[in-house]
């Protein structure tokens, strides 16, 4: 079972006071998880002004930066629209990569995702296949590169954990039907986040916090840090083993 840290995700700048956005925030705070417990890191590049940006000069010298700093610790960047809305430009950009990530996830429900993830693959990276619908499970199974994905990302985000955990069922039961043998990583966000870590410590399952799926501890108390929820889950999957 593996601990990965998601540093920042889609959340504007401010949303929380310690909320990684410049390159510098990004990598001590990355630092910080690992130290309290975190075996991975995903992040969510910012250019300048705080946005998302999948752009070759904004992902390479963060890129360059982590590795730095945390030569072995495996980094995974976002592909996700909500970083570049155009599929045909995210996809030449994620071409023009000059320094690749160990790993980059790849939302299996958005235009174009498919196209990116062989990209990626054949470029030797990592592929996380992310999966938030049974519908984007039968895309990852017809995609003819199931066997490729490193690992699949369940990703329910109904915003309650009865639901959260019913559409995470099905999908796994779209999973499990095609024989998807593929580790899989189970994750809510908001209210849902520590409800879900727990049922995956449970089954088994990698995992994931930081300030991308949540902002408050399991007793709605606001966080400190990532580097503080990654803490609190490293207790509870210790408490757990």
């Amino acid at each position: 079972m593996r601990l990965i840290a998601c540093l920042n995700g889609d959340r504007r700048p401010g949303a929380h006071p310690a909320l990684p956005v410049s390159p510098e925030q990004i990598v001590a705070d990355a630092r910080a998880a690992v130290a309290a417990g975190a075996d991975e890191v995903h992040v969510h590049p910012r250019d300048g002004g705080g946005a998302e940006s999948l752009e070759p000069q904004v992902v390479t010298p963060l890129l360059r930066l982590l590795r730095a700093e945390l030569p072995d610790v495996p980094v995974s960047f976002t592909t996700a629209l909500s970083a570049e809305p155009d599929p045909v430009r995210r996809y030449d950009l994620v071409q023009r990569w000059s320094a690749l990530p160990f790993s980059a996830s790849v939302n299996l429900h958005e235009p174009g995702s498919v196209e990116v993830a062989r990209l990626l693959i054949d470029r030797r990276v990592a592929v996380e296949a992310g999966v938030w619908t049974p519908d984007a499970a039968r895309i990852l199974v017809a995609s003819g590169l199931a066997g490729d994905f490193s690992r699949v990302l369940v990703e329910p985000m109904q915003t309650t954990t009865e639901d959260a955990l019913h559409n995470a069922s099905a999908i796994d039961a779209v999973l499990d039907r095609a024989g998807l043998e593929l580790p899989r990583l189970l994750h809510g966000r908001d209210a849902t986040a520590w409800p879900v870590l727990d049922t995956a410590v449970a089954a088994g399952l990698d995992v994931r916090i930081g300030l991308e799926d949540t902002l408050r501890d399991s007793e709605n108390n606001a966080v400190e840090d990532n580097a503080a929820l990654v803490a609190l889950a490293t207790a509870r999957m210790s408490a757990a083993a």
